[in-house]
């Protein structure tokens, strides 16, 4: 199921010509409500800590296949994906005009994306889940870069390309490196090596290189520059992207790899600390943005953050006695279900931001205000993710946040690690970050929707979006309150069996995950941290115009942006620099290169893997023809290099050839010395040809440091070949293949001459691949003479006239 989508895509440009008149997403439509329904068919399975598998090999000597593994959580993955992709698909249909918009190309790059995602979290195997991965990059590069005619859609798909794509390599080299301790590259066996992979030298490092790659997919302090400039996507793409898909893949690749370095304080202090530090950072310069969707995309790095920091908490129950006992096991529970819970809030915000520019003209929230009584539905959609995302009841954020803060206060109470005195930052962040939360949950939602209407900067006048727009976001914000009254159903169906994916060392079946959530614990600590944030959240909110202009005063070299386009720039202006130094048009220049790094690269090999015994024991004797040959060699050579007229070049240059041909009849391979013949024949013609049609020779006279740098060249190239023919030809590493073409020359390719049949059935292909390319150079060669004398009959008819 996996490539369902790869495949509708394939087709849909088939579909898009074959019934034009139809928006193309209606048929889009039906890949993630198939895919959407089958998952949910699967929930009894994984409810009972069941898992389906499947497999396609892929590179079966390497041990490499595309495995399907389906646990509780690649299953909520699973979902999330589908559902969420059917109601942006939807949203889609009525978001984008289909005159104006090139739909095809929009819901092939959708429907790759969506097959990369489902991949990365049903992988099993390392390698196809990299590969899977590095999908996701390219296909997100497209779809941000969807308007490509913008500067800012260019700037913002490069921009994630590149910080994404160097977290996956550095990813890839933790993969490699756990491939090399376990002996395997799939990841339910590395799971069952449990606490033995801890003891490996390489451990910290695959630890590290992995965290690279979560942290960068998934917007972690401080790679998360990406994602807002990645807001110029079209809203739809914004919506599922990176509000509950893309930026989700590094959550599911520290879940996943949770059981395995949960044991290392390592993993616990920088998933930890850096998701509470993108929690903040996230959540206070989300009041700088007037941007929507930039609102958005600082709380979405923001919420993020508060997702892998729950993950850090799950890992300390692997340290604690009696870990059934203690807070720690709400941490994955929590982790999980504000996954969920953001999913849907933050969906739908996305959805109101994109329906607000639709249908005001601008997402600029200075403009913007009074926009309730004229979009009254979209105004309680926003109020109602806002509000969740906020932290209040009866939204269903609220029992996720509550969860949040019990997992942090209980750092304090953890005596390993130095957390019972360092472990005191991290509920002081965790609240302070939450009143920022809070903050710019109400200014987005009021600065848009209350206050004077200013229709004056609009660029149209503002109304509520038609149905079909408004379907989506509302059934999101529907969810969003359902999931506060029953979270005990959602928490038995999905969260429950993806903790126990999650928790392996405390929980053998999601019914052992004995956690219950409700809406009040009594008075305790959360319950005061809660009235504390939402006391000052509203203060501040009500003070923002005060104390807002404090961020015009953050120094713009200091800023990880500017840093960023200050690396770009001084990269490609290095980089220009470079290669303007080597790239100097001579063909001369670019040939000393090469046969350069050959000569180093090739000796370099000789001296590593020492290879330079010499044995003639076995070599054929040495008559007076061979010593005569080489000596007519060795002179038309010399005269090639020392001949001043062209034509006695062309000559000794044949002499050369010729020569050589008659060392392949002393060594009785009369097919070789006919095929030498006959080619030397027809290059001595050519290169005479064409000399006859080059200018006069130029008088320019060599310098000696050009003759010398040209004798190096060739000397250090003829030292090389002879060290390695004789290297060769002295050291047998393996054996000889000529017994095998001896063995089957006759009988399974039914000839006689070794060297003839080598060259049309062994190596078939590789010569139909050389006669093509000869062929498309004959082809291209006669094209430029046709062009040049339709060209000069052109000049001669005009100079006649």
């Amino acid at each position: 199921m996996i490539f369902w989508p790869l495949l509708a895509a394939i087709f849909l440009p088939l579909l898009f010509k074959k019934i034009p008149s139809i928006h193309t997403g209606w048929f889009v439509l039906l890949v993630p409500v198939t895919l959407a329904s089958m998952y949910i068919s699967y929930i009894p399975v994984t409810k009972d800590g069941g898992a389906l598998t499947s497999e396609i090999p892929w590179i079966p000597s390497l041990g490499v296949s595309v495995v399907s593994y389906i646990d509780g959580l690649s299953l909520l993955f699973s979902l999330l994906i589908t559902i969420i992709g059917a109601l942006v698909v939807l949203y889609s249909i009525f978001y984008l005009d289909k005159k104006r918009e090139q739909l095809h190309n929009f819901y092939i790059y959708l429907l790759i994306f969506m097959s990369a995602m489902l991949g990365v979290v049903q992988s099993d195997n390392m390698v196809s889940l990299y590969m899977f991965w590095e999908l996701t990059s390219i296909s997100s590069f497209l779809l941000i870069g969807y308007w490509f005619n913008r500067d800012a859609s260019r700037f913002g798909a490069l921009k994630s390309m590149m910080i994404t794509v160097f977290g996956g390599l550095m990813m890839l080299g933790g993969f490699v490196l756990l491939g090399i301790m376990g002996d395997t590259f799939s990841i339910r066996e590395l799971v069952s090596q449990g606490t033995s992979l801890s003891e490996h030298p390489l451990f910290i490092w695959a630890l590290i290189l992995i965290l690279l790659g979560a942290f960068t997919k998934s917007a972690q302090f401080p790679f998360y520059i990406w994602l807002p400039d990645a807001m110029e996507a079209p809203t739809p793409v914004s919506a599922y992207l990176h509000s509950a898909t893309m930026v989700k893949a590094g959550i599911y690749l520290v879940a996943r790899f949770t059981p395995i370095f949960a044991v290392s304080e390592t993993w616990i202090w920088l998933v930890t600390g850096i998701g509470l530090l993108t929690l903040f950072w996230g959540s206070f310069f989300a009041l700088k943005q007037t941007d929507l969707k930039g609102i958005l995309a600082f709380s979405t790095v923001s919420q993020l953050g508060l997702i892998m920091s729950l993950l850090g908490a799950a890992s300390v129950a692997f340290h604690v006695d009696g870990a059934e006992d203690t807070v720690f096991r709400y941490a994955a529970f929590a982790a999980i279900f504000h996954l969920i819970n953001h999913a849907t809030f933050k969906g739908s915000l996305f959805m109101i931001a994109g329906i607000v520019d639709h249908e005001a003209g601008t997402r600029d929230i200075r403009k913007l205000g009074g926009l309730m009584s004229l979009m009254p539905i979209s105004f309680t959609v926003a109020l109602i993710g806002s509000f969740s995302m906020a932290g209040i009841p009866p939204f269903n954020g609220f029992l996720s946040k509550e969860m949040f803060l019990t997992a942090m206060v209980s750092f304090t109470e953890f005596n390993l690690f130095s957390f019972d005195t360092w472990g005191i930052l991290f509920p002081i962040v965790a609240w302070i970050a939450s009143v920022f939360t809070f903050v710019y949950s109400f200014y987005f939602v009021f600065r848009t929707f209350t206050g004077k209407l200013q229709e004056e900067k609009l660029p149209k006048h503002p109304h509520e979006a038609p149905i079909g727009m408004l379907v989506s976001p509302v059934l999101l914000g529907l969810l969003v309150i359902v999931i506060f009254f029953i979270p005990n159903i959602v928490g038995d169906l999905l969260v429950k069996p993806a903790v126990a994916a999650i928790q392996p060392f405390l929980y053998n079946s999601p019914s052992m995950v004995d956690i219950h959530v409700s809406a009040w614990h009594g008075a305790n600590t959360e319950f005061y941290m809660t009235l504390g944030i939402i006391a000052l959240g509203l203060l501040l909110y009500f003070t923002l115009n005060r104390w807002q202009k404090l961020y015009a005063y953050t120094p713009e070299r200091f800023k990880l942006n500017g840093f960023y386009d200050g690396m770009m720039r001084a990269s490609e202006s290095g980089m220009n620099s470079f290669s303007n130094r080597y790239m100097t048009g001579s063909i001369r220049h670019y040939l000393m290169y090469m046969f350069t790094f050959i000569i180093l690269i090739t000796i370099g090999t000789l001296i590593v893997k020492d290879g330079f015994a010499i044995n003639f024991s076995d070599s054929a004797s040495i008559s007076v023809y061979h010593v005569i040959l080489m000596i007519i060699l060795v002179i038309s050579t010399l005269t090639v290099i020392g001949a001043t007229n062209r034509m006695i070049s062309i000559i000794a240059l044949g002499a050369t050839g010729y020569t050589v041909s008659l060392f392949y009849v002393l060594f009785k391979a009369p097919d070789l010395a006919l095929t030498q013949l006959v080619i030397e024949t027809v290059s001595v013609a050519l290169f005479m040809l064409a000399f006859y049609h080059l200018p006069s020779e130029s008088k320019h006279v060599e310098s000696k440091g050009y003759r010398f740098g040209n004798f190096l060249i060739a000397l250090g190239v003829g030292v090389t070949v002879t060290l390695v023919a004789l290297s060769a030809h002295s050291q047998k590493m393996i054996p000889s293949i000529k017994k095998y073409y001896e063995e089957t020359v006759y009988t399974e390719a039914g000839g006689g001459n070794i060297v003839n049949v080598i060259l049309v059935d062994y190596r078939g292909f590789d010569t139909l691949f050389e006669i093509a390319v000869l062929s498309i150079a004959s082809i291209g060669i006669i094209g430029m003479i046709k062009l040049r004398l339709s060209k000069k009959k052109e000049v001669d008819g005009i100079e006649n006239k």
